[in-house]
């Protein structure tokens, strides 16, 4: 039986532009009737992965997403005086490992994560190729990909390699896309810029003119992560679960996508944070915001909201969690992201 711990968090982002559709527009979707703004997961999880909360708290056991891998390793091959042709086709053996490789060309058609230890693999096997001048052997290429290793990012958004579904990893969290609790209108944002030089002696107008899109809203962030799981993925270090757990928390109480920060610095930090754990099957308690919260006070309604569907949910159900959950309330202000921490990740006594 695994040991779930859910966050259920609420963060108010001022006007921004987080999340973009492929017309540049914030992202939406239609809830209870009413169009809400949306955040998508993929979106939440690379700021947090790419944050310097996880490559400091996590050092050595980030992996690399990229296509590229097979670019690298045949320009490391050129420079050292290898021939063209045979640091190609080494380059492309290396790469095929990963994943089919687009036509005529050393590149991964889709993005393959490589743990740290396999991405050291492929390092020192491309320094042998230097060295020794042959091509790769064919049991040098099978210990480059690895089912085990400690990438916490892997570990925790998990990986797919459909050409070696062997090497995949279940993914141990659970990101939901973060939605507002309340109703929304994209708003559009014209904007000109002066040209410094200009005098405007002969053209007194702006030298750029443009349109964005923004909107602002309280945001429902539900994530969910199987600890067990997550233990499994990390071959069973204990020390590196509960950094990677409490690294995940604290990402995601305090790490804003970082789409057209530079135009609205909309960061912001979680305002209200629910901790639950136990083995019960998870549940979102995105029902409590099915109906459009409104209204002056809309911080401590969607609180009161959350909390009593959470209480309503517990009467029918029975309990979900181990215990009381932590929550951390900045209305009132109650409770702390330490303790938060500690609830997620106990430190070892």
């Amino acid at each position: 039986m695994s040991t779930f711990i859910q966050l259920h968090m609420l963060t108010s982002y001022p006007p921004a532009n987080l999340n973009r559709d492929d017309l540049g527009r914030p992202k939406t979707a239609v809830m209870g009737g009413v169009q809400r703004l949306r955040i998508s997961s993929q979106s939440l999880k690379r700021a947090w992965r790419t944050s310097a909360l996880f490559r400091d708290a996590l050092k050595g056991h980030m992996g690399t997403r990229t296509k590229e891998m097979g670019i690298c390793v045949r320009d490391r091959l050129t420079a050292a005086g290898i021939p063209e042709a045979d640091a190609i086709a080494w380059a492309k053996a290396i790469a095929a490992c990963f994943g089919k490789l687009k036509d005529n060309s050393v590149e991964i058609e889709q993005l393959a994560h490589f743990s740290p230890t396999e991405t050291a693999a492929v390092d020192a096997l491309t320094e042998t190729l230097i060295a020794q001048r042959q091509p790769p052997t064919d049991a040098e290429l099978a210990g480059l990909l690895q089912a085990r290793h400690t990438a916490a990012d892997i570990a925790l958004f998990g990986r797919m390699l459909a050409a070696r579904p062997a090497f995949n990893t279940e993914a141990a969290a659970q990101v939901a896309h973060a939605i507002t609790v309340h109703k929304v209108a994209v708003e559009d944002d014209f904007f000109t810029a002066v040209d410094d030089l200009n005098r405007g002696d002969e053209d007194l107008g702006a030298g750029h003119m443009g349109e964005t899109e923004f909107a602002a809203g309280l945001f429902y962030l539900y994530v969910c992560i199987d600890r067990d799981l997550l233990l499994r993925n990390l071959q069973d270090d204990e020390g590196l679960t509960r950094t990677t757990l409490r690294t995940l928390a604290e990402a995601a109480a305090k790490i804003a996508p970082t789409g057209k920060q530079n135009s609205f610095a909309s960061r912001a930090h979680a305002s209200y944070i629910l901790a639950e754990k136990g083995p019960q099957q998870p549940r979102s308690l995105s029902v409590a915001f099915l109906k459009p919260v409104t209204g002056q006070d809309m911080l401590a309604d969607s609180i009161a909201a959350l909390e009593r569907t959470r209480a309503n949910m517990e009467k029918v159900y029975g309990p979900l969690s181990e215990g009381d959950p932590c929550v951390m309330d900045v209305t009132k202000p109650d409770g702390s992201l330490g303790q938060l921490l500690d609830f997620v990740a106990p430190r070892p006594a």
